[in-house]
């Protein structure tokens, strides 16, 4: 088994794919404003097994197209959606972020929680624009430096893992360049991180390695999550997900 399914089987049970919350996820509808329209269309890209689709079906009036390369993901998304009475405002759609089958200026909002960084944060809200209607809302939640400077270790191995990663200030100023007028901003807390997704992951580490006989490609794939897990146990005081809500401008782009 390669190292992406052996990451999938690592994730496929998790409530959610990456740090949030409920919660993040409610204060982010607040900022955008959409809890007072009706009759909404959204997209949820990169929705994973539907931590955030399920919050935005619940709590707007809204058709939801809930997009994932995986469709082993939107299996569990769809699942997730019958218990919860949300199915019928679900749409799962099995597709690439930077290949969408949507209609340009057909959405009212677009949500990402974590997952634009699979495309870069610049390509992302550019490309994606032009599917918002004038006025239609971006919600993202994108890895973001807290400081100015930041630790050796830390800013080696992100730099590594994502190139974009960068300030809030730096975020903010992409958006506006890609006609965006930024709403509202805030960072995940720790029990974001550490309560809903790192500490289910390790609990999730002995039996992964059993369902893999410890293979050595498992292991590695453990060690790889452990070595992040540690470097936001000594250094959380640097990064964080920075949450950015922004409206789309004109047209004069």
């Amino acid at each position: 088994m390669d190292d992406f399914k052996l990451l999938i089987d690592l994730h496929i049970t998790a409530d959610r794919q990456g740090p949030g919350g409920e919660a993040e996820t409610r204060r982010a509808i607040e900022l955008s404003g959409l809890s007072k329209r009706r009759n909404l269309r959204l997209a949820d890209i990169g929705c994973g097994t539907g931590a955030s689709t399920l919050v935005l079906a619940k709590d707007l009036d809204a058709h939801i197209v809930a997009v994932d390369l995986l469709p082993d993901f939107l299996d569990v998304l769809r699942s997730r959606a019958a218990c919860a009475g949300v199915a019928d405002r679900i749409e799962a759609v099995n597709a690439s972020m930077d290949a969408l089958p949507i209609e340009p200026g057909s959405l009212d909002a677009i949500w990402s929680e974590g997952a634009i960084y699979s495309m870069g944060f610049k390509n992302g809200v550019r490309q994606w624009r032009r599917l918002l209607k004038p006025g239609g809302i971006l919600a993202v939640s994108e890895l973001t430096w807290l400081t100015a400077s930041r630790p050796a270790e830390l800013e080696e191995h992100w730099q590594a893992q994502y190139a974009e990663v960068g300030t809030a200030s730096s975020k903010l100023a992409v958006l506006e360049r890609n006609g965006y007028a930024p709403m509202g901003y805030f960072t995940l807390a720790e029990h974001c991180w550490l309560d809903a997704y790192y500490l289910p992951m390790q609990q999730r580490f002995p039996a992964f390695l059993a369902r893999h006989e410890s293979s050595a490609a498992a292991k590695a794939v453990v060690a790889a999550e452990e070595l992040e897990i540690a470097l936001y146990a000594r250094h959380r005081a640097f990064v964080s997900y920075g949450y950015y809500v922004a409206r789309r401008t004109d047209d004069t782009l």
